[in-house]
């Protein structure tokens, strides 16, 4: 497992990311309701990896969302800045790659990948657009980014149920199958706070993608923005 300097990332926020990986995948399914499934074949279809071309998976955790990549015949290298999330997906799997970086400063060359793609980590890089910005630098020109995060719900009724969901719920049923259940307060307050649609496809923009563009997954609930160097 290759590891880099990780000294810009909080250590709060990576202990605890270290501390939810032994439960994380079953936790995030539960969570989900299972939309997590159809949200990684949504993110695949995206980044339509073809054999032979090099896919850094950021925010990999476990290595559940690399191996599809890897199944198609790409060359994945799952990066996270958990090492407890690493270790985890390490045993799991133990033929992939699995790097340490983090997001600001990450341990690879320039044009060094034909995609990029993040699910659900954008926003605990501690400078989502400088993470941005080196998602493009290690992109070949031309290449594509994917980014796959909890967005805006489009109804206003069912924002409000969802945000009811995210503030109450989510950490109720976190209690109960989490092995750090306080982790989850933090993933629902930095949900809310976070960019909708629009706005993060602004910031991909201003970060120097060309093209970004979304669509709306469960409703809002996740979109998926993707853009090309």
């Amino acid at each position: 497992m290759a590891r880099a300097d990780l000294d810009k990332q909080p250590t709060d926020v990576r202990r605890m990311f270290d501390a939810v990986a032994r439960r994380y995948d079953v936790t995030n399914d539960v969570l989900s309701l299972g939309q997590d499934r159809r949200w990684r074949r949504e993110v695949l279809a995206a980044v339509d990896p073809q054999p032979g071309e090099r896919v850094l998976d950021l925010a990999a955790g476990t290595g559940t969302s690399s191996e599809p990549f890897a199944e198609r015949g790409a060359t994945v290298v799952p990066c996270d800045f958990s090492l407890g999330m690493l270790q985890v997906g390490k045993q799991a799997r133990p033929a992939l790659p699995f790097t340490a970086g983090d997001g600001t400063r990450l341990p690879f060359g320039d044009d060094t990948f034909d995609a990029v793609t993040i699910s659900f980590g954008l926003r605990n890089i501690v400078d989502p657009a400088a993470g941005l910005r080196e998602m493009l630098r290690v992109t070949r020109p031309g290449g594509r980014l994917v980014v796959c995060e909890f967005s805006a719900p489009t109804n206003a009724a069912f924002r409000t149920l969802y945000l009811e969901y995210l503030m109450r719920a989510l950490p109720a049923i976190s209690r109960a199958v989490s092995s750090s259940p306080d982790a989850y307060v933090y993933l629902a307050e930095s949900i809310r706070a976070w960019p909708d649609q629009p706005a993060l496809a602004a910031l991909i923009g201003e970060a120097g993608w060309r093209r970004p563009q979304w669509r709306n997954l469960s409703g809002g609930i996740v979109a998926l923005h993707r853009a090309t160097a």
